[in-house]
């Protein structure tokens, strides 16, 4: 991943109540930036939950887009969203308070973060915006990465604050999740190997409930085709939508994409499959034993592919149906012991 990506905004829930207004955001705030997507944001539960331990008296305000940072306040993570759709500049505020860098590297997110002249800047080192900071390390995970600069700036935080619940056993009528689609062609599987998949766990007697966004139509529809088990709720749900069809799911199925990082939240089992970035970077960092992932990269490799390229990376191409199969068979196995 770029150290300062942008990203159209997911959609999700309206800001609502949830929407802060600029002029009043000063002493007694904290302004965070991570004007990123979905699974971006759910990355950053656990260093927000620092920010909180940090400043407990103080209001949290999230610069993110606008569905996705309702969708955190309505879960309690933030106290409000500052609507921003990417890396842009910032309405103007009154100023005073504590601004914490959650959306990259610097200079520019720091420079963005600046101009709203804060009291202080949280944010790793950047000489080109005049900032100090504990140092950009790019081979680690990216929960760890963005907790422990917020623990070094007195927010104890961990992995372990990721969740947004424990673990709940699934029914065992629970359907099985499949997420076909990823934002780029480098991370989405093939959706024939998909319907593979679908087809064969729809033969051992589960329901699958296939997802996706509205661009996704094509997809979804050609993994559900003649499989009378399966549900097509493609461009069905908002993010309380998804979120509670996570949640009620014996097993996530995805790539690395935003879906996956929702059932490492809710502590789901799942399974990720991998190309372009390695799970030691963006993999779930929770619950080894409820999340399987499946990767063909070489670990001590310099580099991997690009997860913005427009060809499905080989690592993930080397991921067979059969892998995944077993994998998911493996972990409804474990969902009912």
């Amino acid at each position: 991943m770029s150290a300062e990506p942008a990203t159209a905004a997911v959609a999700g829930t309206a800001p609502g109540r949830w929407a802060v207004d600029p002029a009043t955001i000063g002493p007694g705030d904290v302004l965070v930036l991570r004007a990123l997507g979905l699974g971006d944001a759910l990355t950053a539960v656990a260093p927000l939950r620092g920010v909180r331990r940090m400043l407990p008296d103080h209001r949290i305000v999230l610069a993110a887009p606008a569905g996705v940072g309702a969708w955190l306040a309505g879960l309690g993570v933030v106290d409000g969203v500052l609507p921003v759709p990417g890396l842009v500049s910032l309405p103007p505020t009154p100023g005073g308070h504590v601004a914490v860098n959650l959306h990259g590297r610097g200079p520019l997110s720091h420079e963005l973060l600046l101009a709203s002249r804060p009291e202080r800047l949280v944010g790793f080192a950047a000489p080109e915006a005049g900032h100090d900071g504990p140092p950009w390390r790019q081979d680690e995970h990216e929960v760890r990465r963005w907790c422990r600069l917020v623990a070094d700036a007195g927010g104890p935080c961990g992995p372990e604050d990721l969740r947004l619940r424990d673990h709940r056993p699934a029914p065992g009528d629970a359907p099985v999740l499949i997420h076909p689609g990823a934002a780029s062609p480098a991370r989405r599987w093939p959706a024939e190997r998909w319907r593979e998949v679908a087809a064969d766990l729809a033969a051992d007697g589960h329901r699958i409930v296939v997802t996706g966004s509205p661009a996704e139509a094509d997809l979804a529809a050609a993994v559900v085709a003649g499989i009378d088990a399966a549900e097509n709720r493609c461009g069905a749900l908002d993010l309380d939508g998804l979120t509670r069809t996570v949640g009620a799911a014996a097993a996530v199925l995805s790539a690395d994409t935003g879906v996956a990082h929702v059932a490492t939240a809710l502590a789901v089992r799942s399974v990720v499959l991998f190309g372009p970035t390695p799970p030691a970077w963006w993999g779930p960092a929770v619950d080894p034993d409820l999340h399987t992932v499946l990767w063909h990269g070489d670990p001590a490799a310099r580099a991997w592919g690009d997860p913005h390229g427009d060809r499905l990376d080989e690592r993930l191409a080397a991921v067979g149906p059969a892998e995944v199969l077993a994998a998911a068979r493996a972990q409804l196995g474990a969902s009912r012991t």
